[in-house]
């Protein structure tokens, strides 16, 4: 491949458990492909322990060593896995999907954590990736000043508001802090506050993305459906669905805000540079990702994890060939379906002509 200028970027992750493999996919198809320079990354839950492997290994040597560490990390994790009683059951197995929803570990645990708490049923609070994340990361790299720049967001239990975690004081805390479920594990307590997994107040936070980086191109790898074509009927579908809504809403309102601040740019003839005009993209594989259910974010099957792998590869480039002279010039990710039910028709309509994202046409 010809040499090419690196384009700066920044990442958005979002969680989802072991659909985070997928994100994996995608940071290794980029990585590799190397016309990228990654100057931010902002993670939460899985989109942490990600974000945390590529600072690391970036730190360490380079895109390379980020590969290996992003690896190393989601074959640690599969590993501690192995012996775990929430398994695919063998009615999973032979229907050929990757849901847990006929294992008897995983509906013991579902039934346990409605009725008991993890203080209850958990009270030693163990939890098995916190020591594969203890042995694969190295946080004095990751706090290395002179790496990319890391935001990592966890949910304040008490005030109910986001907390991003940034260096030069991302720990290991920081990283369980933002994976916190509550329903399976006590909040992580940091400095006398109580946190929960991030995907309730930012699932990822865009703003630290927007007020604290350089002006670039934000590229969202995205893995918890939007849209879903189907109403849930059933117990379980209608369960993955509120999870799902739940874990997009604060995204929703940022991708809002960032809309509006083009209307304000253009409205008012603001000088672009001074209030952070960005051009914001998706990778995605909505095909891959409405097959799963919500069950499958516990399924850390090494066959699993792969599989999400290597969609993510694929989805990266199919994007990057798409969009690698977008970046730098404009948004690709359409915005306006979101808002076509708050918006006036006419207010998208105008958005659309003058291809801010609320209404721009680029998207996929």
């Amino acid at each position: 491949m010809a040499a090419q200028a690196h384009k700066p970027i920044k990442f958005a992750l979002q969680g989802g458990g072991a659909h985070g493999a997928f994100s994996w996919g995608v940071l290794d198809y980029l990585l590799e492909d190397g016309r990228l320079q990654i100057e931010a990354v902002s993670g939460t839950s899985a989109g942490a322990m990600n974000a945390v492997a590529l600072a690391d290994g970036m730190a360490a040597g380079g895109p390379a060593e980020a590969r290996q560490r992003l690896r190393d990390f989601w074959s640690a994790t599969s590993a501690a896995a192995r012996f775990s009683p929430i398994q695919r059951s063998p009615i999973d197995i032979m229907m050929g999907n990757w849901s847990l929803d006929y294992s008897p570990g995983f509906l013991l645990m579902e039934y346990f954590s409605e009725v008991f708490s993890p203080y209850d049923f958990n009270p030693f609070d163990f939890n098995p990736l916190r020591e594969v994340v203890a042995a694969a990361i190295d946080f004095g790299r990751v706090n290395d000043a002179g790496g990319i720049k890391l935001f990592l967001t966890a949910t304040n239990v008490r005030t109910g508001r986001p907390k991003i975690f940034r260096q030069p004081d991302i720990t290991l805390d920081s990283v369980m802090a933002s994976a916190c479920l509550p329903f399976l594990f006590k909040a992580v307590e940091i400095d006398g506050a109580a946190y929960w997994d991030g995907g309730y107040m930012g699932n990822p936070a865009l703003f630290p993305l927007v007020d604290e980086c350089d002006l670039g191109d934000v590229v969202l790898i995205q893995i918890n459906p939007f849209y879903r074509p189907d109403i849930p009927r059933t117990a379980g579908d209608i369960r993955n669905r509120l999870n799902e809504i739940t874990f997009n809403a604060s995204l929703f309102k940022e991708l809002r805000s960032l809309a509006f601040l083009w209307e304000i740019i253009h409205h008012e003839n603001l000088e672009r540079e001074r209030y952070r005009d960005i051009h914001v993209h998706a990778i995605h594989d909505a095909e891959t990702m409405l097959a799963l259910r919500m069950s499958s974010k516990l399924n850390a099957e090494w066959a699993f994890l792969t599989y999400l792998r290597d969609r993510g590869r694929a989805a990266a480039a199919d994007w990057l060939a798409k969009h690698y002279d977008d970046l730098g010039a404009r948004s690709t990710l359409d915005l306006s379906w979101v808002f076509a039910e708050s918006l006036k028709p006419a207010h998208l309509a105008e958005g659309a002509a003058r291809n801010y994202p609320i209404g721009s046409a680029a998207g996929d």
